[in-house]
C-alpha cells in the first residue's frame, strides 16, 4: 500500500515537473516574442517621428515667401536636400 502511494506520488511529481518545464519554455517563448514586438513598435515609432519631422520641414519650406527668383531657387534646393537626406536615411536603415 505504501509502495503504491509512493509510486503514485513519483508519477505525479514527474507530471508536475514536465508541466513546469513546458510552462517555462512557453514563458520564454512569449518573452522573446514580446521583446521582438517591443522592438518593432520602437522602430515604427522612430519612423513615425521621422515622418513628422519631414512634414514639419516641408511646411517650413512651403511657408518661405516667394518674393523673387532667388527665394524660389532656395525653396527648390531645400526640397532637393530633404529628398537626398531621406534617401540617405533609407539607405542607412537597410
Amino acid at each position: 500500500m505504501i509502495h503504491e502511494e509512493l509510486q503514485n506520488l513519483r508519477q505525479l511529481t514527474n507530471k508536475v515537473t514536465k508541466k513546469i518545464e513546458q510552462l517555462e519554455l512557453e514563458n520564454q517563448s512569449l518573452r522573446d516574442e514580446l521583446g521582438g514586438l517591443r522592438a518593432e513598435v520602437d522602430e515604427k515609432e522612430a519612423a513615425l517621428e521621422h515622418f513628422k519631422n519631414q512634414i514639419k520641414i516641408s511646411k517650413i519650406v512651403n511657408n518661405i515667401p516667394v518674393e523673387n527668383i532667388a527665394s524660389a531657387e532656395l525653396r527648390n534646393r531645400i526640397n532637393n536636400y530633404i529628398k537626398e537626406i531621406d534617401k540617405i536615411i533609407t539607405y542607412l536603415s537597410e
